[in-house]
């Protein structure tokens, strides 16, 4: 009995001293200086996702989720102003720690952070020049989705949260206005033909344009219960086994209270807030306007490309791929009987898009006949990249139409990580808006650049990285995600997955001549001072896309400007790299193994990526000499 009493005892003891060591380890992460580098490292994130519950939902951050599942984040002036002073802090530990003692793979680690948060600080003079309530993006818009896409209604504790979310939306909304004001003060207010497009979207959300928001089907006309946050609680509610029919009426009834109380007035208040902003709006759609236009705008082209090249030279850039793509275009067009030289090739671009064989009917029919075959091309494509990958992405991959609340200020497509607890795949969303906008010829560079080997390949197998830090396994880097997708275009082709399908090749070329045109009309608009117009008709000239296309594309440009330049120069970076890679290399060049380089190290900056492709030619070439 003695001898067990004292197993217990020590037992007792160890259990209390691995709990103390645990929260000692814990607090030193948290709180200070972490006793390793690679601890430091993963404290940036968990301080991340402990302050952006809606974060830690959208990523379904396992343990944390249930924790954060009825908060919304914080986005005051206050929080803003200490995020940027926990950036600087972080920025200045990751500096303290000796780059020279640190393992190869720390320093890549510390290169690529120390890059990140360096570039985010310097951010800080321009922490006020943007519009947080744009068509794109905003609280009015990601809070829904986040809501309808990342909330999960498995049981009685995740019903209670989402209605506990829908009760914060007043104050969530309030701490947006505030920043609005500020930048009203500031003069930074936003073109009045955004104005115009959020008030639409918002009041389509709220149902005060009852008429046109009922879909096909839809008998209520209470817009409360039209409403995508009471919809899709509905729908998830039916399915959860372990409620009763008395308590799920009762959590309907609790959710329709707070949409139409809490959720409409916050709404309301934007609403009305906008409406008294137009009179302080005009049409200018550059950058060029703010204070420190110039800076902030050449601060925004190095952000999002990870270059430092100037306005000028990225708009000339984009002059000479213009001029190139043009010839390869205009060279399939007469092969296929095209050859009127007084059109543009914009022009005869939009006669095709109006050709019936290249069409879907223009109804659900249609746009169930689109997704079905955007799953088509997916499944082709993924089963026939043997010779050229040998990692895949575990997670699957879906293709859904964008929520038809969000489609009309929304790009033609977009793609969405897998969740970190893996409880789905990616998703490939398809703007399905207007039938007429998806033509066929032009279907499979969108699938490959969304899907696979594009945004899913990258994507996911970044988010399946093993034995890296947590903040490698996020696409961090514009010009590096985006550089890629329209990488994965050119090797389809390559791989012949256009083989006898001349006008599917001309669409490649349409959307590389879009990534192109691109890089024309944001400078043009934020550095040379064009109009928004004449970057409408720049771009329809250049491209045949459709006029509610382009003035979407043009309008994204406007709040976003500087983003649309870094995928071509992704793009042009990964090709340079390979290139130099064939040439030095030549019988030992592998693609796969290129591929691997890439992908293996996820989102860098360019010019990392740079070094790690410099690295693996050497190891190649020294390998070649010791054989």
């Amino acid at each position: 009995m003695a001898k067990k009493r004292q197993w217990k005892f020590w037992v007792s003891r160890t259990l209390l001293g691995m709990i103390i060591l645990a929260g000692a380890w814990l607090v030193n992460l948290i709180w200070f200086k972490p006793f390793n580098i690679r601890n430091f490292y993963d404290k940036i994130f968990l301080e991340l996702a402990l302050s952006d519950p809606e974060l830690v939902t959208q990523l379904g951050i396992p343990v944390l989720y249930d924790f954060y599942k009825g908060d919304l984040s914080d986005v005051s002036d206050e929080k803003n102003k200490a995020d940027f002073e926990m950036l600087k802090a972080n920025y200045q530990t990751l500096k303290s720690y000796d780059f020279d003692d640190q393992s190869k793979e720390n320093k890549l680690n510390t290169r690529i952070l120390g890059s990140f948060l360096s570039k985010q600080i310097e951010g800080e003079t321009y922490s006020y020049h943007d519009y947080p309530v744009n068509q794109m993006f905003g609280v009015q818009s990601n809070l829904p989705s986040m809501m309808e896409s990342s909330h999960k209604l498995r049981n009685k504790s995740d019903v209670e949260a989402y209605i506990e979310r829908l009760s914060k939306f007043t104050t969530k909304f309030d701490q947006v206005l505030e920043g609005l004001k500020i930048r009203e003060d500031k003069g930074i207010v936003p073109p009045v033909f955004i104005i115009d497009r959020v008030l639409s979207e918002m009041s389509g959300f709220v149902g005060q344009n009852a008429e046109d928001s009922l879909s096909d089907g839809e008998q209520s006309s209470d817009p409360v219960k039209r409403n995508i946050l009471y919809t899709n609680f509905s729908a998830k509610l039916a399915a959860i086994e372990d409620l009763s029919a008395e308590e799920k009426k009762d959590y309907l009834t609790q959710v329709e209270n707070e949409i139409g109380s809490t959720v409409f007035s916050a709404y309301g208040s934007l609403i009305d807030y906008f409406t008294s902003l137009k009179s302080k709006a005009d049409s200018t759609a550059g950058v060029w306007k703010l204070p420190q236009g110039d800076d902030f705008y050449q601060y925004q082209l190095s952000l999002m490309t990870t270059t430092d090249y100037t306005p000028e030279e990225v708009h000339q850039l984009g002059l000479k791929e213009v001029g190139r793509i043009k010839q390869e275009m205009r060279a399939i067009l007469t092969q296929q009987g095209y050859t009127d030289t007084t059109q543009t090739i914009g022009a005869i671009i939009q006669s095709l898009n109006k050709e019936e064989r290249f069409l879907f009917p223009n109804n659900d029919e249609g746009r169930e006949q689109i997704i079905a075959g955007y799953k088509s091309i997916i499944d082709e494509i993924n089963n026939g990249l043997d010779d050229a990958f040998d990692i895949r992405p575990k997670a699957d991959m879906e293709v859904k139409r964008i929520p038809a609340f969000k489609e009309e200020g929304s790009a033609g497509a977009y793609y969405e990580r897998p969740p970190m607890d893996g409880s789905r795949g990616g998703v490939f969303y398809a703007n399905l808006r207007d039938v007429g906008e998806t033509v066929k010829f032009g279907m499979k560079t969108l699938a490959y650049h969304e899907g696979i080997p594009g945004h899913h390949f990258q994507v996911a197998i970044q988010g399946e990285l093993k034995n890296v830090p947590i903040f490698r396994t996020f696409p961090l880097f514009t010009a590096y995600t985006e550089g890629w997708a329209l990488y994965a275009e050119q090797l389809a082709w390559e791989l012949g997955f256009y083989e006898n399908d001349p006008f599917g090749n001309l669409g490649r070329l349409q959307a590389e001549m879009f990534r192109s045109v691109r890089l024309v009309v944001d400078t043009g608009m934020h550095y040379k001072k064009w109009t928004r117009e004449e970057a409408i008709d720049y771009m329809i000239e250049n491209t045949g896309m459709t006029s509610g296309e382009v003035v979407s594309e043009i309008e994204r440009y406007i709040v976003m400007p500087g983003q649309a330049c870094a995928y071509k120069i992704g793009m042009l970076k990964i090709l340079a790299l390979r290139e130099k890679a064939q040439q030095q290399l030549q019988d030992q060049f592998d693609l796969r193994e290129f591929h691997n380089v890439v992908l293996k190290n996820g989102a860098v900056p360019l010019n990392i990526l740079e070094a790690l492709i410099e690295e693996y030619i050497q190891s190649k070439q020294t390998v070649a000499v010791e054989s």
